[in-house]
């Protein structure tokens, strides 16, 4: 088990390393083509409704004829998109590029449901915190690179070259699959996958009444960060003229913080407080940190707001993949956290598409109050799931 998980660590950073280098750049390759803001985030949602549609999809496919084969046709797809970003001249090429890339974006899932294959059920949360981690560090790393690569002068920058550096993370990452991942999905569950009942997104979240709020609580949070990381390097730009280098190094900072909750601190902390108390604590303080950076006066406290929330979902997201997890079984785990992934998506989706209309018209503290509103319901939801745990499993009489 430690061998596989080490091996799909070293594959997600580099994979989502490959991704976080073009976060800090879209939003400045837009306002380059001279588009508003109520166009650039919309066009980074795009990337996320196109993963919606096809999160499912690479599940069932990753059921059905094993991990392996979807975490490379995936990460093919995502080196041809990079291209295709790297050449972009006109922002339609760039909307481009942002669909294929969401479309090809299976191997999240796959990632996942990799990890829930090789742990047994009470290591499963220290797994998925584990390839959170990964994530995490793709997502941390990843903008600082771009950032240094690209520059910090919006005129003279260089979007050509990290979205070549991206491409070649992502041949690295198919050979690495190659070479070093064994397939998890063996034929034997396969087989088991294809005698089974095969259920849809609505029918899982239907028959799953614990899967229904877990996904919703997820929706929420997911949302209100899509929110933050559509509109910060736009935000930054306008407040503190920073550039992509900055902003680059200051998602950085940031990020670090929350690479250390998933991999470090979930482990700690999930045998003491369990997966529910955890995850509803990683909202309220990731709500706090959205509310500190709407009202902060200065750099310094941004920052601190910003760590805060990053703190916040590196709580969340680990505990409630694991509580999502649980809701699985053999045969269905890839479908059951392909629909968790679409809950992520569909909020991804919402967050961009309203962050850029929001911040134009009712300014630039909006986009992170409306956050925080959306983002406070999920501790409800997960102490709701909390209530419902305790009464399908009672503890017994003393």
């Amino acid at each position: 088990m430690k061998a596989r998980l080490g091996s799909l660590f070293i594959v997600s950073v580099i994979d989502i390393l490959g991704f976080g280098i073009l976060i800090p750049l879209v939003p400045y390759m837009g306002v380059r083509f001279n588009a508003p803001p109520e166009w650039i985030t919309p066009i980074m949602g795009a990337y996320s409704l196109c993963q919606l549609v096809a999160a499912p999809f690479w599940g069932n496919l990753s059921d059905r004829y094993g991990r392996r084969p979807i975490l490379m046709t995936s990460l093919a797809g995502a080196c041809v998109s990079y291209l295709i970003l790297g050449f972009a001249n006109s922002i339609w090429w760039l909307l481009v590029s942002r669909m294929l890339g969401g479309f090809m974006a299976g191997n999240i899932s796959a990632a996942f449901a990799y990890a829930s294959d090789v742990s047994e059920p009470q290591h499963r949360a220290a797994s998925l915190g584990l390839i959170g981690a990964a994530i995490g560090i793709g997502f941390t790393l990843g903008p600082a690179i771009g950032g240094v690569l690209a520059g910090n002068d919006l005129q003279t920058a260089n979007f050509l070259l990290p979205a070549m550096v991206s491409a070649g993370l992502s041949v690295l990452a198919i050979a690495l699959v190659t070479f070093m991942l064994p397939e998890s999905n063996t034929p034997e569950l396969r087989s088991r996958r294809r005698a089974g009942p095969r259920a849809g997104p609505i029918r899982l979240l239907l028959e799953r009444p614990a899967l229904r709020l877990i996904a919703a609580a997820a929706l929420l949070v997911t949302t209100a960060q899509s929110v933050l990381d559509s509109i910060l390097g736009l935000w930054a730009l306008d407040k503190y003229g920073f550039g992509p280098r900055t902003v680059g190094l200051l998602l950085f900072c940031v990020a670090t913080l929350a690479v250390l909750t998933q991999g470090a601190l979930v482990r700690v902390l999930v045998p003491r407080l369990g997966e529910t108390r955890l995850a509803i604590i990683g909202v309220l303080t990731f709500v706090t940190g959205l509310l500190i950076v709407s009202e902060a006066p200065g750099v310094e406290i941004t920052v601190f707001g910003l760590a805060l929330c990053g703190m916040g979902v590196g709580a969340f997201t680990p505990s409630n993949s694991a509580l999502a997890s649980k809701q699985s079984d053999t045969h269905d785990r890839g479908a059951v956290m392909g629909t968790y992934q679409s809950s992520s998506s569909l909020a991804r989706v919402i967050g961009p598409f309203a962050s850029g209309p929001m911040y134009a018209a009712l300014g630039s503290k909006a986009p992170f109050l409306a956050g925080a509103c959306v983002a406070l319901p999920a501790a409800w939801l997960i102490w709701r799931l909390r209530q419902r745990l305790r009464l399908s499993h009672p503890r017994p009489a003393p």
